[in-house]
């Protein structure tokens, strides 16, 4: 297996935009190439796009070819579309980190794009919908707010969990999506504004969620060969698993423990033989506040049942234990579904060149998580990169 890297990386603006989706892939597509001047895009031989649900959301399908076309370059190793929901964007940087590892790819294009945005909000909702188990669990009403907000609810039963912790995870949000140009709510916001917020779902009010967003984001993947033809500063991707042990929330067990992730975290922490406390930034899926509470734990940042003074002795600020979605994470950012893991990957490859606003700088890191889940949290993702060379 060949050692992978990162060489170069693209965003655009994240939120509700005019632009659509072809409009996106151009937009991030510039962005990358911007950022590696001396590519040429003949070297390019595989395609990544990870995105979720064009066919509903931007009515296209088959849009693999097309973003090919449109950011110039004619793979002739690999051209696929990855869906996997949420996790459609991570998903594609695991099958390019593969493919280039096996030799197979050489230098590969990872994409995450969607385009959520429109006037007709039943359509994105009832794209929302399908993302659950639709036959058992959406149509009897779980979707994404009452799951989460369950989750709360139980979390807060067993562990005493206050509506006060959830809201101090919008808030470490807002402070660092301030200082992130490309997010959607890149603005602070007050422990008051949240807790006064719309109720969405009880417990969980408008600040609790992540939005409904478009946007883009590319990477360029090579291998340790060629990484330095591209870059002076590769980030190197370690690698990660995937797993999930249900769908339908009949056989989820209890709700406040995601077994899956813990799990998951600890095959990862063996296999890479590291701990949670070689991690010195974590991006993770904090598609409401609660998410990211319960991540602490699973991921081993603090112990069950403790995540939520796990945010409020501010250990996932950057200066405390772990340096937690920096970038202002989803609720910052926003949840563009195929994009997110993408940003993910690109706020973590700026922490590392330091091409970040001071403010939200981590300083010295050399070591990183992304985390992404799908579904009702049945199905969970994660992926490490670092600076040094493997």
């Amino acid at each position: 297996m060949r050692k992978v890297a990162i060489v170069g990386a693209g965003i655009t603006k994240f939120g509700r935009r005019d632009a659509n989706w072809r409009d996106l892939v151009v937009e991030a597509g510039k962005a990358l190439f911007d950022d590696v001047p001396n590519l040429d895009r003949n070297e390019v031989d595989s395609l990544f796009v990870g995105s979720a649900y064009p066919e509903r959301w931007a009515n296209t399908a088959h849009v693999a070819p097309m973003a090919a076309e449109l950011l110039g370059i004619k793979p002739r190793r690999i051209v696929a579309k990855v869906e996997s929901a949420c996790q459609s964007g991570a998903i594609a940087i695991r099958y390019a980190w593969l493919s280039v590892a096996s030799g197979l790819s050489d230098v590969a294009i990872v994409l995450g794009v969607e385009k959520m945005t429109s006037k007709f909000m039943n359509l994105t909702q009832s794209t929302m919908y399908i993302v659950g188990d639709r036959e058992f669990d959406t149509v009897n009403g779980f979707t994404a707010p009452p799951f989460f907000a369950m989750v709360a609810q139980r979390h807060m039963h067993l562990y005493g969990t206050t509506r006060e912790q959830l809201a101090m995870v919008r808030v470490k949000a807002g402070e660092y999506g301030s200082e992130n140009p490309y997010a959607q709510f890149n603005r602070k916001v007050t422990m008051e504004e949240v807790l006064k917020a719309r109720l969405v779902a009880p417990p969980l009010g408008l600040f609790d969620c992540s939005g409904i967003t478009d946007g883009a984001a590319a990477l360029l993947i090579t291998s340790e060969e060629r990484a330095r033809k591209y870059t002076d500063t590769p980030v190197w991707i370690l690698g990660g698993f995937q797993r999930t042990i249900h769908n339908s929330i009949n056989e989820a067990g209890e709700i406040a423990d995601w077994l899956s992730l813990r799990q998951l975290a600890k095959d990862v922490y063996d296999h890479f033989k590291i701990t949670p406390d070689d991690i010195d930034i974590a991006e993770v899926h904090d598609c409401f506040t609660i998410s990211e509470i319960v991540e602490y734990e699973e991921l081993g940042f603090c112990k069950k049942g403790e995540g939520g003074k796990f945010i409020e002795e501010g250990q996932s600020y950057i200066g405390g234990k772990v340096a937690v979605n920096p970038s202002g994470g989803l609720l910052a950012c926003g949840h563009p579904l195929g994009a997110t893991g993408v940003r993910q990957a690109w706020e973590i490859t700026m922490q590392f060149r330091g091409q970040v606003p001071r403010k939200r700088c981590v300083a010295g890191a050399e070591l990183a998580l992304a985390h992404n889940l799908s579904g009702l949290a049945c199905m969970h993702s994660i992926m490490l990169y670092s600076l040094k060379k493997p």
